[in-house]
């Protein structure tokens, strides 16, 4: 084997990659994206030898689209996707059927007073691109990792690589090494790491064809079509359509439009043209730890979710906005490496209520269909609508996607940013209901600044400190060496934010609010000591 030279040549110690990100989907592009905001160097390595042809994940809901204004990207993923009418799922006995019963995709089918953006129906191959483009940091397509080292105290991580195109072996140094690779990860294998859930649900497989079925669709449309005879969903705007499906038997010689056109139902009677097949497990899992010394976790890696829901891809996403500014604190000297603990008490609980509300998505999904089977079976006695087994509210999911709160060192509860500095009680499963709040650990909340600016419109690559008395602040905020910005919180929204006159919210990059003083602060160094215990250091 051979050293492999870093992006800015040469190999010694001086040129030691700061970060190795393993796995070219969304989540490992959007990370290299972030990261390289924070000026931290990346390469991207990724086994396949092209981003992912096939439309895969379905849907970027609210939060996502957050994530991605905050990089500036959201405009032009939302032009490039479904309009607002597609965000809901039509349920029909086959394509051709009228519906029996609609779910809205809450956040996606309308904007939401609770964010300053709306959710989208996409797919993944159309968003990959925009992603790859968000950055400039080297990517490696056919370049697989094959073996880690990383010995006991170590300061680095060894990646042995292997280019498919010409066999050649060599090896990378990296501070840190960042899993992205999928349900199937080699890094998570080569660790050693279990995990814990139903496990595979069951082998699918997606068929991307084209068709006419503007006369059944168009005037009806919808980002997902439940039948009876598997899900079929608008592809892109301008056409195409896909077909998911349980893997039938002889799959090798399927014939494949045969297929697809059984599916539509008997009266259907359209041509079907192919263009791709994929084959695929569904699974529902968590790891059981997200990280491993100087390697972590994220997305699929860290947690596979059923697509029913569309939580899988966003997860992920919200995995390395979380996990993204700790990386670059602790590389940039301002942060202490201990704050990479918090990635794990922060995010492994999410994945885990995520997955179990993925998994109840597909069984009451699946429960809808064998109701309507039984119906069908009982003749021409059956209703034209099915009474759903869950309320509008069921799929509202805004509690999962905006009311997420962290308890960890990283999060100062109520009363401690004057004192005590020990983290707060395990908070209460949020479930489906966002309700408004800033307390320490949530999400700061989306209050309107000015007519076009959102209070998460302040945030970015620095800790944001609103308050409605800038001045009392800005000295403390000028003397902080982190990276910090004050802005005024308009004193019509000191109330909803729990504030006094005099009082302050602190809010980590990710959006997430670090502390909170409801008034004044009880000393000028209070803000300090603070940012040094959330951050676990003092720099400068």
């Amino acid at each position: 084997m051979t050293d492999m030279p870093m992006p800015d040549g040469g190999s010694d110690d001086d040129d030691l990659l700061p970060v190795l990100i393993v796995g070219g989907g969304p989540v490992g592009l959007t990370a290299r994206a972030l990261l390289e905001r924070w000026g931290v160097r990346t390469l991207l390595v990724e086994k396949h030898a092209e981003l992912s042809p096939f439309p895969r994940s379905r849907l970027v809901n609210v939060r996502s689209m957050e994530i991605f204004r905050g990089l500036g990207l959201a405009d032009g993923i939302a032009d490039a996707a479904f309009a607002p009418r597609y965000g809901c799922i039509r349920f029909r006995d086959t394509l051709h059927d009228r519906d029996f019963a609609r779910a809205a995709m809450i956040g996606v089918d309308a904007p939401v007073p609770e964010s300053p953006v709306i959710g989208v129906v996409t797919s993944q191959d159309r968003l990959e691109p925009t992603l790859l483009g968000a950055a400039r940091a080297p990517m490696r397509f056919g370049t697989e990792l094959v073996a880690l080292d990383q010995g006991r105290g170590a300061e680095s991580v060894v990646a042995s690589l292997v280019d498919h195109r010409t066999g050649a072996e060599t090896r990378v140094r990296a501070r840190y090494v960042l899993a992205t690779d999928g349900a199937n990860s080699t890094v998570r294998r080569l660790l050693g790491i279990g995990t814990a859930g139903p496990g595979a649900l069951g082998d699918f497989t997606t068929v991307v064809f084209d068709a006419d079925l503007d006369r059944w669709c168009a005037e009806r449309p919808a980002g997902l079509y439940f039948t009876t005879h598997g899900l079929f969903a608008p592809v892109y705007p301008e056409g195409g359509w896909a077909w998911f499906a349980p893997t039938p038997e002889g799959a090798a010689s399927a014939d494949w439009p045969a297929l697809v056109s059984r599916a539509l139902g008997s009266g259907a009677d359209v041509p079907v043209d192919v263009v791709r097949v994929q084959h695929w497990v569904m699974n529902a899992f968590v790891a059981e730890r997200l990280r491993h010394g100087r390697i972590l976790l994220a997305g699929d890696a860290a947690h596979a979710m059923p697509i029913t829901g569309g939580l899988g891809m966003n997860t992920g996403l919200s995995d390395v906005h979380n996990l993204c500014w700790k990386l670059a604190g602790v590389l940039n000297g301002w942060a202490d490496p201990g704050l990479l603990e918090t990635y794990e008490a922060e995010r492994h609980p999410v994945a885990q209520r995520t997955l179990q509300q993925a998994v109840a998505n597909a069984q009451l999904m699946m429960r809808v269909q064998s109701r309507r089977r039984e119906q069908l079976q009982a003749g021409g006695a059956a209703p034209d609508r099915v009474e759903l087994p869950w309320t509008e509210r069921f799929f509202a999911q805004l509690g999962l996607l905006l009311g997420v709160t962290y308890r960890s060192t990283a999060v100062l509860a109520d009363g401690d940013a004057d004192g005590d500095t020990s983290p707060g009680t395990e908070p209460s499963d949020s479930g489906t209901d966002y309700v408004l709040t800033a307390e320490p650990g949530h999400r700061m909340p989306h209050l309107w600044l000015t007519d076009h600016r959102s209070t998460l419109d302040a945030l970015g690559e620095w800790f944001s400190l609103l308050t409605p008395d800038p001045a009392r602040w800005e000295g403390q905020a000028a003397a902080a060496p982190w990276p910090l910005r004050v802005e005024t919180l308009p004193g019509e929204h000191a109330d909803v934010c729990g504030l006094g006159p005099h009082g302050a919210l602190l809010v980590r990059p990710d959006g997430h609010i670090a502390a909170r003083w409801r008034d004044h602060p009880a000393s000028d160094s209070a803000l300090h000591h603070v940012l040094a215990s959330v951050t676990g250091s003092t720099p400068g």
